[in-house]
């Protein structure tokens, strides 16, 4: 499937590609990264295949990210077609108590900040980057709506916070007359598929699209790890942020190693790369908008644009799924069929297909 087929993201009128390219990898800032002329290649690669859905945030890289992409779109000039996707929440200055979280002060802050960088006078899809724990939904909805009369912002969006807050936060919007959410970004994948209790749901029932982030697991996914080979500690991020304290790059467990394992028997059925198939599996589960690839080398985003072109068979999905699968937790596991039983009767309950509307 070619990225130039484009699908509205959530319940909005903004189209974009199902591949999003991801930007925290342009800057060498943290240690790993893309240099500029290489993130140039890899943008211009993105572009040139029919993607035209960029991510970044305001301090990935220390601000270079949004620096470089503002950059390449001016050269190309692709302010138009590409539709551009930033975040705020982080502090870049640990001294001042307003210069991060999500509070109407650092919001305008972050956002003149991210205009500035970027080269642009507005932002197609601004999101909160993180919950900050203590910002009330009210302010954080009534200031992005702010955003979006100004015309500073065109959508807005959430990524990592609960699930609690991003309903009160739609809640609010559709009460209220705000700007609705129409994202929730989120980590996602064969080994981090928490997001199905409640976010996939959530984004169904109220209209928000869910950007997938970390769909190849921090590189767990990718192909740099064969159990079959013995190969379990190649060089990456894993292995250099193992000791870290972001939970993110927390990934090595039995678990996760056997599903690995049934993803690289999978791929080699398929005569397809794991990473491949892990964004595929990722892209066609319920409730996804799009999901995000980065990449360091122009090997891999050539590999990743690839993801969408075949079908995983049943069968093959059926051992991924298997394998990891959620193990139930309360109150879903009060939700299973006996309870259901002393609820509707014997009859098997149904639900309405999407898409299902009444006649008459």
């Amino acid at each position: 499937m070619p990225l130039d087929r484009y699908y509205t993201l959530g319940r909005s009128g903004l189209r974009v590609s199902r591949l999003c390219l991801g930007t925290m990898t342009f800057g060498t800032e943290w240690g790993w990264g893309a240099d500029e002329e290489t993130a140039r290649q890899l943008f211009n690669t993105y572009v040139d295949a029919g993607g035209n859905f960029v991510d970044t945030a305001d301090l990935y890289t220390n601000g270079t990210s949004e620096t470089w992409i503002g950059q390449f779109i001016a050269e190309r000039n692709l302010r138009d077609r590409i539709v551009l996707a930033t975040k705020f929440s982080y502090s870049a200055d640990p001294s001042n108590p307003n210069a991060g979280g999500n509070g109407r002060k650092n919001i305008l802050r972050a956002v003149e900040g991210s205009l500035k960088r970027l080269g642009t006078d507005y932002i197609d899809l601004y999101l909160l980057h993180t919950w900050d724990r203590i910002t009330p939904a009210e302010e954080v909805m009534r200031t992005l709506d702010d955003l979006v009369r100004s015309g500073k912002v065109r959508h807005v969006g959430l990524s990592d916070t609960p699930s609690w807050y991003a309903s009160r936060c739609q809640t609010l919007a559709e009460w209220r007359g705000y700007e609705p959410i129409s994202t929730l970004q989120l980590e996602y994948s064969l080994v981090e598929r928490s997001i199905e209790r409640e976010f996939v749901p959530l984004g169904l029932e109220l209209g928000m699209g869910i950007m997938v982030w970390s769909p190849l697991a921090s590189g767990l996914l990718s192909g740099k790890y064969r159990p079959s080979e013995g190969v379990l500690n190649a060089d990456g991020r894993l292995e250099m942020m193992k000791d870290s304290q972001n939970s993110a790059f927390q990934k090595f467990s039995d678990r996760n190693w056997k599903i690995v394992a049934e993803l690289e028997s999978v791929a080699k059925e398929l005569g397809h790369s794991m990473a491949q198939v892990a964004v595929n599996w990722t892209a066609n589960q319920p409730g996804i908008g799009s999901v995000i690839i980065g990449a360091t080398k122009l090997s891999q985003l050539e590999d990743n644009l690839k993801s969408l072109d075949f079908d995983i068979p049943a069968e093959l999905l059926d051992r991924l799924n298997a394998t990891s699968q959620l193990e139930t937790q309360f109150p879903y596991s009060f939700f299973e069929s006996t309870h259901q039983i002393m609820i509707h009767g014997e009859k098997p309950v149904t639900t309405k297909p999407i898409g299902y509307y009444p006649v008459g």
